[in-house]
C-alpha cells in the first residue's frame, strides 16, 4: 500500500511503499534510545519526498554512514537514511492513521551493532 507521513509542523512529507504489515525494529544504540525510535527500512526505490528538501537538515556519528534527516523547524526525525541499508530509508513513527494494519517489533542490540548486523538474517535484504 502506499502509506503517507512527514513531520509534526507539515513542512515535510513522504510517501512510502510497503506492506500493510510492518517489520519495525526496536534498536537500543545510543541514538535511538535518546530518541525512542522505532524504524522499519524501505528500499529508496520504495521512499519519495514530496516537499520539504530545503528544509531538512541532518545529523551523522561515529561512522557517518546514517543519515539522521530532521525538520529544521518542527525538529522531528519523520525518515532517515539506516547505517544497516544506507540504501534504504526508515520511515519509523510519522506516517498518517489509516494504512498500517498491523506491527510486529523485532529488537536490534544496537549497543552491540556490528555483532548484531552479523547475526540478523533478513536485516540487510530489506
Amino acid at each position: 500500500v502506499k502509506h503517507s507521513g512527514g513531520c509534526h509542523c507539515g513542512a515535510v512529507r513522504f510517501e512510502v511503499w510497503s506492506s500493510p504489515d510492518l517489520h519495525v525494529f526496536h534498536c537500543s544504540c545510543s541514538v535511538c534510545t535518546k530518541k525512542q525510535n522505532h524504524h522499519f527500512i524501505v528500499p529508496k526505490s520504495c521512499f519519495t519526498l514530496l516537499q520539504g528538501v530545503d528544509n531538512l537538515t541532518t545529523y551523522t556519528f561515529n561512522t557517518h554512514v546514517a543519515k539522521h534527516t530532521f525538520c529544521k523547524t518542527c525538529g522531528v526525525q519523520s525518515f532517515y537514511t539506516p547505517r544497516s541499508n544506507p540504501d534504504g530509508y526508515v520511515a519509523p513513527h510519522c506516517l498518517d492513521p489509516g494504512t498500517v494494519r498491523s506491527v510486529i517489533v523485532e529488537k536490534f542490540c544496537g549497543e552491540k551493532w556490528e555483532e548484531s548486523m552479523q547475526a540478523h538474517k533478513s536485516i540487510k535484504d530489506m
